[in-house]
This record gives C-alpha cells, structure tokens and sequence, in this order.
C-alpha cells in the first residue's frame, strides 16, 4: 500500500520508467553498458516506491498511551523549554526518519486539535539542535483526556521540501489515523509534561503506530 501523497510522482517515476526502459536499448546497443543503466532505472523506481509505502498497522486507540507517530530513531530525550505554545518547560522525545524509513505521520493520541501552525524556515539537517526551531515545520497540539496537552513537531530535514499536515484546529482526531507526510528525510519532536513515564531509550528504534513512546 503506498501513502495518497505519493500517488503524483510514483505515476510520474513510473512513466519514466517505462519510456526509458523501453527507448534505452535504442540509445545504448553495447549491453555492458545498457543493463547498468536498466539497473539503475530500476533501483531509482524502487527507491521511490518504498519511499512513500504506507504499512497497514492496525492498533488498538489507548488513551493511556503515546504511540510513535513515524518510524525512525529516537535521537533526543530532555527536558527543554517550549517558547511557541507552552512557554514553559517540557520533556522532548524525537524521533529522526531516514530517506529509507516510512514517512507517513500518524496522530500518537486521540483528542481534539487545540492548535495546529505551519512555520516556513530552513533546511539544517534533520539531528540539528536548532531544527526545532529554525527549519520548516508545523507544530500541532492535541488535548488528550489523559495526559492533557501533547505537542508534536514536523521538521523539514536537509532533503526533506514539503511537509504534509492534516491536523485543523477544533477537530477531533483518532490515535494511529493518518496526521501528514514528510517528504525525503525528517524529524518529529514529541513534548510532554514534566513526570511524565517515556518508555523508549536513545538510539532505540522506533516504529510507527507500535512503539510506546510514553504512559501512565
């Protein structure tokens, strides 16, 4: 299954694809030196394909858990201050997806959407302590009748051009149900209250819809 936000440039590469595929062995009669370009060709679809694939990852909602809203590895856990919402102190837990990892965001609780803003910014790699704050983003805040308010921050990487945010403020959301898309290499910051239980460790993998990232 491959994500809605793919569908444009994998019927695109596969038009491509195909043309060339089919026009190569015209251009190139030597073999030695068409099948490394039908090779090429071939990995450069495949790597568009996995790239915006979509697993069907059924869960169970459970209010009294945070789930990891991508797939990649939790690269932070600190305490830091939140100057864009909270302005106050918050436990930050990130999470930074590789070219190769499933870039679909999914929401990591149910509740309403009491705040949701796209930020225009820069392209520092994704691992930057500055990312958070000075790249392309969008910060969305979810109120969780357990937890109460849980932020979570799209980060535009290095490759990373366009992100996909569908949170709309006033509505309600379900855990697990799609939240966007980050094309080509990213970040997600989670914030949560100060006390509260993270389940995960640096440098631990983390998988979408799967990984407790917190509880109570």
């Amino acid at each position: 299954m491959f994500h809605k936000e793919g569908a444009k440039i994998i019927l695109i590469s596969t038009s491509l694809f195909v043309i060339l595929l089919l026009v190569s062995p015209l251009v190139f009669s030597n073999p030695w030196i068409l099948k490394p370009i039908q090779l090429f060709l071939l990995l450069f679809l495949l790597i568009i394909l996995q790239f915006f694939r979509n697993p069907n990852r059924h869960l169970e909602v459970n209010d009294y858990n945070i789930i990891a809203p991508v797939d990649g590895k939790v690269v932070v856990i600190e305490e830091v201050f939140e100057p864009e919402y909270f302005k106050d102190k918050r436990l930050q837990v990130s999470i930074f997806m590789s070219p190769i990892n499933v870039h679909v965001t999914r929401y990591a609780t149910s509740g309403k959407v009491k705040y949701s803003k796209y930020h225009p910014g820069k392209y520092l790699v994704a691992w930057h302590p500055k990312a958070s704050t000075e790249n392309e983003r969008t910060t969305v805040v979810i109120e969780n009748r357990i937890f109460g308010e849980i932020m979570y921050r799209q980060i535009a990487g290095a490759l990373a051009k366009r992100i996909i945010n569908y949170a709309e403020e006033g509505t309600q959301v379900r855990q697990g149900d799609d939240a966007g898309f980050i094309k080509f290499g990213s970040r997600v910051d989670l914030y949560f209250p100060l006390g509260t239980t993270i389940n995960v460790k640096l440098n631990q993998k983390a998988v979408g819809n799967r990984t407790i990232i917190a509880s109570k």
